[in-house]
């Protein structure tokens, strides 16, 4: 249960006082449900708002905030025309009040003629006159308020800046003065404030570099030791020590011989397995790479010593594509492989459930499906995660319920995790890396070409098609403008088809599962020529005489992204190509991300390299999967912090694992304030 003491902060943002429904739409667009949300929405900038007592033309550009009093009005005739007033300082110097929109009623209620008001905005220079457009505030002189620094919000359409701002200053009020989780020494060194005022501090001054480093902090010390308790709790249990004969494997015949990456992951693997304490490792690959291998070895591990290996996938293209390719390199050898989505219905969903629960399944492959209510396994021993996963505290606790005892956990990523970041988002787990590539595997040539000569590129394609290889069309698709990008897609298409005829196929996410599979499964047996897709085809989607990508309006995704989609060529023998097409005016950091992508395939130093360039951006692209981890650290913060963080917790945990303390009740309570609380229920349950 959540700490009485936090309970104001986290009401409803209706709580709030003037939140109506015309409001509730645009705190809705911002992610503003919460009291806690609104006092989490920091500031990114602020106005200085420079306080004079007379106009002075050396001032242009500058917002300032003077007492000014109206003497004419120059209204228009249409109603396009600015509504002007003019007005004088104190010392008789002429201003030009300006506002569009033709209301000069409006005007004349803000500025009565002879009556001294206070005004600040933007001061411009219009030919020889002064003038300030829209004043930002046009106060009586006892309502004006001390001016200083104001804080601008990031908003939507239908809400002001400045009006967030009001209802973070009643959201702040609701804020508790909580006891203080970090270490005594380490917040000395570095001067912080506590909590609360820290808050309070960077609403006020958004400037205020302490304060914003100090609550950064808080959200990476409550990740790190949610973290931490999920890792303690993990080797608390007991599993069962799976130990293969070697049998199944022995018998796989492979194509090529395990890389040194693969060979040494392996062994690190079946080590981990044959302890009673189950596995929690990550496996990070760059793109093709062979991570798939190394899942096959430990499902093949399990099947050996009588347990029942469950590989989860994201999307149901590559849950198909994965059974497909385990059912390739397992056939002959006595083992069988089912698959497992939300789509499979009736008399052979009913067949699985039965092979599940009687154990002659002895390998699932699925979606999220594989781990619903009606989902019994005669003996889970090993679950394989497979991309783009973040498989969190909940989904172990429901992964727990299906087995008899915990079983091991692989999770594996192609988005390589930059080493100062392993730590944020996997911190609870041993990790492999396979950073060399199988044999066969050439670089991928790529070329940054402007979308002006689209229609060179169009010839280039056609002679590929030509010489009988395949390629993807990729266009971007993302959630602020989904209708007219998925619009933008089916008309690159009908273009193509225009040219190619039913070469061309299409497939984006709207599509109906059947339909995206036959389209698929055309691509995929050569029937297709070019498939142009959304970003549906981002994750391992594997056709090897697929050897050219072109992505359009590459300058809108991220590099990460950028690398997964490249990712898709390349994977039989020979040369293969990406096209990265840019539109024009490009700023400096899609620049610096389409050259780097250009000049190197190293997925890992493309993932160290796309944190500096992204800012204050996204972790990894995360957002792009819709789920945004920190709302307070930005990357920048997270490599400054996060080895401090680590350490303070692991020290923490180690001094009072259950969290009993004065200090440990009060990080308990910043796990409930940073929403990381699924971890509180391991200290109950561990």
């Amino acid at each position: 249960m959540r700490p009485d003491i936090l309970n104001p902060l986290f009401a409803e943002v209706t709580a709030l006082k003037g939140i109506g429904p015309g409001l509730a739409k645009p705190l809705e667009r911002l992610g503003l449900a919460r009291a806690v949300d609104v006092a989490f929405h920091l500031p990114t900038g602020f106005i200085d708002r420079m306080p004079r007592e007379e106009l002075d033309a050396a001032d242009a550009g500058r917002i300032i905030a003077i007492t000014l009093t109206a003497v004419n009005y120059r209204f228009g005739g249409s109603a396009r025309a600015p509504a002007r007033v003019q007005a004088v300082d104190a010392k008789g110097n002429y201003v030009s009040l300006v506002f569009f929109g033709g209301n000069s009623g409006w005007a004349k209620k803000l500025l009565p003629l002879n009556e001294p008001r206070f005004v600040s905005g933007k001061l411009e220079t219009y030919g020889q006159e002064l003038q300030i457009v829209h004043p930002d505030l046009v106060l009586p002189l006892e309502e004006a308020q001390s001016v200083g620094r104001e804080a601008v919000y990031p908003c939507s359409e239908g809400i002001t800046s400045k009006r967030i701002g009001a209802l973070a200053t009643q959201a702040l009020e609701r804020a508790p003065e909580l006891p203080e989780w970090i270490e005594p020494s380490l917040r000395a060194k570095h001067g912080w404030a506590g909590w609360r005022e820290a808050l309070t501090a960077i609403h006020a001054d958004p400037a205020d570099a302490k304060a914003r480093e100090r609550l950064a902090y808080d959200e990476i010390f409550a990740n790190q030791l949610a973290l931490l308790l999920v890792r303690g709790e993990a080797r608390s249990k007991r599993g069962r020590p799976l130990a293969g004969d070697g049998r199944l494997r022995d018998g796989l015949k492979l194509p090529y011989t395990p890389t040194g990456a693969q060979s040494r992951t392996i062994r690190e693997i079946e080590g981990d397995m044959a302890q009673s304490q189950p596995m929690l490792r990550l496996l990070q690959g760059d793109v093709g790479s062979g991570k798939t291998l190394v899942a096959t070895m430990a499902l093949l591990v399990a099947a050996e010593a009588g347990a029942q290996g469950a590989m989860l996938a994201p999307t149901e293209i590559l849950a198909r594509q994965h059974f497909e390719t385990l059912t390739r390199m397992l056939s002959g050898l006595d083992v069988r492989v089912a698959i497992l989505t939300g789509r499979d219905k009736g008399k052979v969903r009913e067949a699985t459930l039965m092979g599940l629960a009687d154990g002659s399944i002895d390998i699932l492959v699925g979606t999220h499906a594989i781990f619903q209510e009606g989902v019994r396994y005669k003996d889970l021993g090993l679950v394989v995660v497979d991309e783009q996963h973040r498989f969190g505290v909940a989904e172990r606790l429901m992964l727990q319920s299906k087995a008899q005892v915990p079983p091991h956990l692989l999770v594996m990523t192609a988005t390589p995790i930059p080493r100062t970041l392993q730590l944020a988002t996997h911190g609870e787990m041993d990790v492999s890396r396979l950073d060399e590539m199988p044999p066969g595997r050439e670089p991928i040539d790529t070329s940054v070409i402007s979308e002006d000569r689209l229609s060179e590129i169009v010839a280039a394609l056609g002679r590929h098609l030509e010489s009988g290889k395949q390629a993807y069309w990729v266009c971007p698709l993302v959630e602020e403008s989904e209708k007219v990008d998925l619009a933008a897609a089916e008309q690159r298409a009908a273009e193509l088809q225009l040219r190619f005829g039913d070469k061309v196929g299409l497939v984006h996410g709207r599509m109906k599962g059947p339909e995206k599979d036959a389209v698929m499964a055309r691509f995929a047996g050569g029937g297709i020529g070019v498939l142009v897709a959304t970003t549906v085809i981002e994750v391992g989607v594997d056709v090897p005489n697929a050897t050219l990508i072109v992505i359009e309006h590459a300058d809108r995704f991220g590099l990460a992204q950028l690398h997964q989609l490249r990712g898709r060529v390349g994977r039989g023998g020979g040369k293969s190509h990406c096209v990265l097409l840019r539109g024009a005016g490009l700023s400096e950091t899609s620049r610096a991300r389409l050259a780097l992508m250009r000049d190197t395939n190293d997925g890992f130093l493309i993932a160290e390299r796309d944190l500096e360039l992204r800012g204050g951006g996204e972790l990894l692209g995360t957002r792009q999967s819709g789920e945004q981890t920190f709302r307070l650290a930005t990357p920048e913060m997270m490599q400054a912090l996060i080895v401090a963080a680590n350490a303070d917790a692991r020290l923490l945990v180690d001094q009072d694992r259950g969290l009993k303390t004065a200090r440990g009740e009060a990080a308990r309570t910043a796990l409930y304030l940073f929403e990381r609380d699924a971890a509180v229920a391991l200290l109950r349950a561990g």
